[in-house]
């Protein structure tokens, strides 16, 4: 389902708020509305939302981050030998974007893997209250695909990243 979804991952400049609200959510979310996974009402606040976004309401210092793309439990393999990362969908991205996606689907051994990560990178003070933000574009594209369960889950992201304002 995603291959007929909009895409547009050859952003190599500008700001990262614009790219995420305009090129990673809000077009999922238009396509959410037109399969039936998001009622206009919800796509309203997710605009609201995005325009926060783009606006740069939650912009940092932080340089862009390679992230894994698509990392939820079914591509974190544990083993005696250690971790392996499967199904890379590789981007530019918030260093923040990979763990919130993991938070989104549950992984095991979360805590440790944020530990892990934190004690190599330290995320920044108020992380966790920005999980949400985060979730909007992974939560969109599910809303697009799979129906409003997933919908009502963006809207509620979406409702919780303008509570940070």
């Amino acid at each position: 389902m995603l291959h007929r979804q909009p895409s547009d991952d050859g952003a190599t400049e500008g700001d990262l708020g614009v790219f995420y609200a305009e090129q990673r959510v809000l077009p999922y979310a238009r396509v959410a509305v037109r399969a039936g996974g998001l009622d206009r009402a919800g796509l309203e606040v997710v605009e609201r939302a995005c325009r926060l976004v783009a606006e740069g309401a939650f912009d940092d210092d932080l340089p862009p981050a390679r992230l894994h793309g698509d990392l939820w439990a079914g591509n974190v393999l544990f083993d005696a030998g250690g971790v392996v990362l499967i199904d890379p969908a590789a981007h530019g991205g918030h260093p923040e974007t990979d763990l919130a996606m993991l938070a989104l689907f549950g992984c095991p051994h979360l805590e440790d893997v944020l530990a892990g990560y934190q004690a190599r990178s330290p995320l920044g003070e108020g992380w966790r209250g920005r999980v949400p933000l985060h979730q909007l574009h992974p939560l969109a594209v599910h809303a697009a695909g799979h129906g409003p369960s997933y919908g009502a889950s963006l809207v509620r992201a979406a409702e919780a990243t303008l509570r940070l304002v």
